[in-house]
């Protein structure tokens, strides 16, 4: 696994897109996607902080096709389809990274998988960074 990120990337890889971010729906708010590697940075500093926050194998998280990570302690996972997993698309997944949106709100959302007992426990260590909300 890579060596943890430090919070200054992290920051700064997020601020990079702040605004695609903050958006509930970029597309229809008129906000441009970010660049490929600007996004990648940003999915990627984030999963990895949490993975270095809450270490372990017993969750994975997954944001096609940027990253998966492992966290939270407890059995560990080695072949196979892992048993926990929340996985998402990018947006999905910083939204959740920052704070802006829980598990909960994202539970029913199509395209977001959360599986097996434990994968809920993602929200304790959530959010990696806060990022406020417009007017905020």
């Amino acid at each position: 696994m890579s060596k943890t990120p430090e919070p200054a990337a992290v920051h700064a890889a997020v601020t990079a897109v702040a605004d695609w971010i903050r958006s509930g729906n970029p597309v229809e708010d008129g906000i441009t996607q970010p660049s490929r590697g600007a996004l990648a940075d940003a999915v990627r500093l984030t999963a990895r902080a949490l993975a270095a926050d809450a270490p372990g194998r017993s969750v994975e998280v997954r944001v096609p096709p940027f990253v998966a990570v492992q966290c939270i302690e407890g059995p560990r996972h080695t072949r196979g389809t892992p048993p926990n997993v929340v996985e998402c698309d990018a947006h999905t997944w910083l939204r959740l990274a920052c704070g802006l949106v829980t598990l909960d709100e994202l539970r029913a959302c199509p395209g977001v998988e959360v599986s097996g007992t434990r994968a809920r426990e993602v929200e304790r260590w959530l959010p990696v960074l806060h990022l406020s909300r417009p007017g905020e």
